[in-house]
């Protein structure tokens, strides 16, 4: 008899109310069994989180069911569902371990930037060379996860120049791991037989000398010489220690590493789960940020569900231009008029803003 896993990671509100029913545990046994064996209308994104939720079900059958149709996952289904960067990271991580070494499926989990990164870890395991591959071209990734800078350079079968290239990135971005052989050897390389020195200030450290600053989003208001020995000691974290303060730091650390220079920093932040549409907004309307951040912003679905956003896109002048213009259709007529006469933004969206204000004009008549 198989053993009933304690408890999913996200609820049934994830899938239509119409297919809740089909999760239920107090919903007849036949019911929970199609869905198991995908005998039900779903979306492709809805689908994977049928099985993942029925994997947990209290019937053995219909666990196993799930498994086994998770397992043989059909092309119809994984084609768009394992792209969907706005399906549930838990499942995505779930279905990366029941996907063997399938190629296809694979690259499709690692390049969907909603896939843990502890998930990609198992995956830089057992994956194909290309695959592994793939998973080191991710620089973000590796900084910001340990399990899987280890898998890759430990268990992979990535070719041996990019291994080193791995590990002599992760070498001067501040990670060393004295029980990873690649690293070892890159420190050689990189510093000579120099001992290796623990960074002076952590994500860990600065967390701890700044609790109520940092560890809260609503942490009490930074006076003048506290803001400045916090902005020297994240300025003095080498690349990694900035990437784990932005994923587990607050506002304030994220307004200061999104000015980082280094732009996984400065991606990090943006992407960072505690992030909110406020910052979002203004991020969307600045002048001065990065433009691999303004890039995330402009990919991502959920945060181009803001009006406010796509406005600001369209003004800001460091949005490319074809990507403002795909936005332009979806401003209201107020606001197109002020961008016809604002002098502020290209030509292009000044001329489109107008044609757009005609052609409502024309079909009001």
């Amino acid at each position: 008899m198989s053993e009933l896993p304690a408890a999913p990671a996200i609820g049934p509100d994830v899938l239509t109310p119409a297919l809740r029913k089909h999760v239920d545990p107090a919903a007849p046994l036949p019911l929970r069994s199609m869905a198991a064996r995908l005998l039900v209308p779903a979306s492709p994104s809805d689908a994977l989180c049928l099985l993942y939720l029925l994997s947990f079900d209290p019937d053995e059958g219909v666990r196993n069911q799930a498994e086994a149709s998770a397992r043989a996952l059909p092309d119809r289904i994984a084609s768009t569902a394992l792209r969907d960067d706005g399906a549930p990271p838990p499942v995505l991580g779930w279905i990366a371990e029941r996907l063997g070494d399938n190629e296809t499926f694979l690259e499709m989990l690692v390049l969907n930037q909603a896939t843990p990164d502890e998930a990609l870890a198992g995956v830089a395991a057992r994956a194909p060379q290309r695959i592994a591959e793939l998973i080191a071209q991710n620089q973000l990734r590796l900084l910001r996860c340990e399990a899987l800078l280890r898998a890759l350079l430990c268990e992979s079968k990535a070719a041996r120049s990019v291994l080193d290239a791995t590990a002599d990135f992760a070498i001067r971005s501040g990670i060393y791991l004295e029980d990873v052989p690649a690293l070892v050897e890159a420190h050689r390389r990189i510093h000579g037989d120099v001992p290796h020195r623990p960074p002076e200030h952590t994500a860990a450290s600065v967390l701890e000398e700044f609790p109520q600053e940092l560890a809260r989003e609503d942490g009490e208001e930074i006076g003048e010489e506290r803001r400045l020995t916090l902005t020297q000691r994240i300025l003095g974290m080498t690349v990694s220690e900035k990437i784990k303060l932005a994923t587990l730091g607050n506002k304030e650390a994220r307004t200061i590493l999104l000015r980082d220079t280094n732009k996984l920093v400065a991606v990090a932040a943006v992407q960072s789960p505690r992030i909110t549409e406020s910052e979002i907004v203004a991020l969307s309307n600045s002048r001065t940020v990065h433009e691999d951040v303004l890039r995330c912003i402009y990919t991502n679905r959920e945060w181009l569900k803001l009006y406010q956003v796509k406005y600001n896109l369209v003004r800001n002048p460091k949005t490319p231009l074809p990507t403002a213009l795909r936005f332009l259709p979806h401003v209201r007529p107020n606001d197109l008029r002020d961008l016809s006469k604002n002098k502020n933004v290209p030509h292009a969206i000044q001329t489109g803003a107008r044609n757009l204000l005609m052609k409502q004009q024309k079909v009001s008549r």
